[in-house]
């Protein structure tokens, strides 16, 4: 009998690994990331999730789901949670990716790590058999470390797995599974907590304006807001601040060759990225927003170079300090 799991890397999904393969089940690995991933290194998957099945022997498949993603968090059909969080069609596109997984790799179902009551938006009772359904895997999930507390799924009821030996684990609390981890002799875990930008209220006021004033947003805009300090000068101009010489080089990589692209003549301080249809004046305010940012803060004025993203000069512009605080206020999030 084979299964595929969807396999986060945290704590709920490594025990829940753990507990069928003590089972005798035969089990490959599907794990997912996206640019709202907060464990996804650079070129590499989700690291923790290749740490869960290192020394089993589990087959590890790790997909980008980035761009179906993001066309998600633009029009979620089940809505957000707190922030821009579409938990349930988040849900829906995984599940729907690990029947395609199942079918491909002959495996007969599918086990999560989730715990009912643990997330609120996710995984209610109801929750859950919405996104079965629509996933095109109704009574084909089995949920190690709540499946006492469901109804039997068909492995359970066709005595695939033995039913006796899942668990009955439900609500917030986390010391469950901390004991269970113990038990299994699993001390290596990350901190039980959410690893989706998207729940972040910064990151997600962030998401919200672009796609408001953006619609068409596409992953390289997804990618600068991860960095600097932003501020909506108007529906069209969107200015970027950086905020050390990390976030300056990030910049510097992600500016377009439409973007002006702003540094103090003479003063250390950060990189702008000024993008959008901006005139005179919303050169200006930013130019200040890069001096507002800089020592140059305490002088009357201060000079700012001009140039596209793609190198080609532009005039310089001569800005006074005076005042510029007052455009901090059109900072986006915190």
């Amino acid at each position: 009998m084979k299964a595929v799991i969807l396999l986060s890397g945290g704590l709920d999904s490594t025990l829940a690994l753990r507990v069928i393969l003590e089972q005798g089940i035969e089990v490959d690995a599907l794990n997912f990331t996206s640019v709202f991933c907060t464990c996804t290194p650079k070129g590499r998957g989700c690291s923790v999730a290749r740490s869960a099945v290192e020394g089993l022997d589990v087959e590890l498949r790790v997909e980008n789901t980035s761009r179906e993603f993001l066309e998600i968090v633009k029009r979620p059909k089940h809505c957000y949670g707190s922030q821009m969080n579409p938990c349930i069609d988040c849900r829906i596109l995984m599940f729907r990716k690990a029947r395609r997984f199942m079918d491909e790799i002959g495996a007969s179902f599918v086990v999560t790590g989730e715990v009912l009551g643990e997330r609120p938006m996710s995984q209610r009772r109801d929750a859950m058999k919405l996104i079965e359904t629509e996933a095109c895997l109704e009574g084909l999930v089995v949920r190690p470390l709540c499946a006492a507390l469901l109804e039997p799924s068909l492995p359970e009821r066709e005595g695939w797995i033995d039913r006796n030996k899942l668990l009955a684990i439900s609500g917030r609390s986390r010391r469950p599974q901390i004991e269970l981890a113990r038990h299994l002799g699993i001390s290596d875990y990350p901190c039980p907590a959410g690893g989706c930008l998207l729940t972040d209220p910064e990151f997600a006021a962030r998401v919200r304006d672009l796609i408001r004033y953006g619609p068409d947003c596409v992953l390289k805009d997804i990618m600068l807001l991860k960095v600097g300090r932003h501020f909506r000068l108007s529906p069209g101009v969107k200015v970027v601040v950086g905020r050390d010489d990390n976030e300056n080089d990030r910049i510097r990589t992600l500016a377009e060759g439409s973007d002006v692209v702003l540094e103090l003549k003479g003063i250390p301080g950060p990189l702008t990225l000024v993008r959008g249809k901006a005139d005179r004046s919303d050169l200006a305010a930013a130019a200040r927003l890069t001096a507002v940012h800089s020592q140059a803060r305490h002088l009357e004025s201060a000079t700012v170079s001009a140039a596209t993203g793609a190198g080609l000069p532009l005039d310089d512009i001569n800005v006074a300090t005076a005042g510029a605080d007052a455009l901090v206020l059109l900072r986006v999030g915190s």
